[in-house]
């Protein structure tokens, strides 16, 4: 709880130690957190979805690849809304 920042946003993906937990209501409140929970899927939907993507030749659209050295200006790019698609930053 104490990581979490003013406004945050916890995205819950399954459940590791059980569904029952102690939450610390106030803490979530006084920080104004969301939380909300993620469905994932199974690993036999995991290998169906690749499948699919295999045998459709589905890309990711890419919008712009930058170099490592360039990854300050990657994120300031992502962060100027004019991109459409993925942002790439190439590790050699």
């Amino acid at each position: 709880m104490d990581a979490i920042r003013m406004g945050g946003y916890i995205a819950l993906v399954g459940t590791v130690s059980g569904q029952i937990t102690d939450i610390n209501i106030p803490a979530l409140i006084f920080r104004n957190v969301q939380i909300k929970a993620v469905a994932v899927g199974n690993r036999e939907m995991f290998e169906a979805m690749n499948r699919a993507i295999s045998l459709h030749k589905l890309k990711p659209v890419v919008d712009r690849i930058f170099s490592f050295d360039k990854t300050l200006e990657a994120f300031q790019y992502m962060n100027s809304l004019e991109r459409f698609g993925k942002i790439c930053i190439r590790i050699s």
